[in-house]
């Protein structure tokens, strides 16, 4: 089987939807520039109060294929497994029918498999490098200039001018014919595919977990992305003008994002305990790190889901947020991809049995 086409990613959920009880469909709220109603799916069993979730979604970049195929199969591989008492078996790493069950009653798991179709039907049918969406708004009628870098697109340090220091090379830009396709947007959600991810973090309120699937480095990356963690001085904290102009250096010394203590914790818990289900299934090794380690950023989906609470004048769930790094290409061959997915599942099944216990 190649990659998924975007009618095949959307089918696939409308047909998980269909075939399974436990299985609830979530039409997302806007439609894409070029008229595409994206769906998300709720599993787990019903209880009459919200449970704790863990949101998933995938395919933000278009020419990251294999994020849509991840997330597909781990949606089936759950209801398969709760609605036939049976357990999971990923190469050398595997879960009793009991721990499926465990993931099924505790949380919901909310899985947003192609948060981009417009740019990943543009990827796999015109040019594969493809990254951003396609909202030709600021265009100015050059092609090279179509779409905005949806990661960069969260409000999070967006003002990156400002936010970091002169000569730190963050991953951004608000050119929009950036040859490096990271052009920010006008401002914070200006795009209609991260207003739909706000919208599903919105929807589910009793969100602890979030995951944003890309690829590629083989790394589980938390946050944060600016700059280095540190949990002594919650002064140094990315609200605080004080510090504007000294994000974003490594080893600068000048600056460190301020973690609750035991989120960082947690955080790199959940990430570890990822990485060692992945490696268990045929020996590949992920990274846990802070996401800072890749490259400084802004603008991210983990870093503004993590900030919510933060940001929140009420009492708003705090998410631990994460972004996985699969593979070492954007879409390695098929008999490869096969592979890396059982991979990333067997870790995503730990994180969520991690996150329910």
């Amino acid at each position: 089987m190649p990659y998924l086409n975007i009618n095949e990613v959307e089918s696939g959920v409308i047909s998980l939807a269909a075939a399974f009880p436990k299985a609830e469909l979530v039409q997302l709220p806007e439609p894409t520039f070029e008229g595409r109603t994206c769906h998300a799916l709720r599993i787990g069993t019903h209880r009459l109060e919200p449970k704790p979730a863990v949101v998933l979604i995938g395919g933000a970049h278009a020419r990251e294929w294999g994020s849509s195929e991840i997330l597909v199969n781990l949606a089936a591989d759950l209801l398969h497994a709760h609605t036939g008492g049976t357990g999971l078996a990923y190469g050398g790493t595997s879960f009793t029918s009991a721990q499926v069950r465990t993931i099924m009653e505790e949380l919901d798991v909310v899985v947003f498999p192609l948060v981009n179709p417009d740019g990943r039907n543009y990827s796999q049918t015109v040019d594969p490098m493809w990254r951003r969406n396609r909202n030709p708004a600021r265009s100015g009628g050059n092609p090279a200039a179509i779409g905005v870098d949806l990661n960069r697109n969260y409000d999070h340090l967006f003002d990156y001018r400002t936010a970091f220091h002169p000569l730190a090379p963050v991953r951004v830009s608000d050119d929009p014919a950036d040859p490096d396709q990271v052009y920010q947007g006008p401002e914070p959600f200006s795009e209609v595919e991260t207003r739909n991810v706000r919208w599903l973090l919105d929807r589910f309120t009793r969100t602890h977990w979030f995951v944003d699937v890309h690829s590629y480095t083989q790394k589980m990356l938390y946050v944060w992305g600016d700059d280095q963690n540190q949990s002594v001085d919650p002064a140094k904290n990315f609200r605080n003008p004080l510090f504007d102009g000294k994000r974003g250096l490594k080893d600068g010394l000048l600056y460190a994002e301020f973690v609750d203590e035991g989120d960082a914790d947690d955080s790199a818990v959940l990430a570890e305990r990822f990485c060692e289900a992945l490696k268990g299934v045929r020996g590949t090794e992920y990274t846990p790190e802070p996401a800072f380690d890749l490259y400084p950023t802004c603008g991210t989906s983990d870093d503004y889901a993590y900030a919510r609470h933060i940001l929140s004048d009420q009492e708003e769930e705090k998410i631990l947020a994460f972004t996985i790094e699969w593979g070492t290409a954007f879409h390695p061959p098929w008999a490869e991809m096969k592979k890396i997915v059982l991979d990333v599942d067997a870790g995503l099944v730990q994180f969520c049995l991690t996150a329910a216990a």
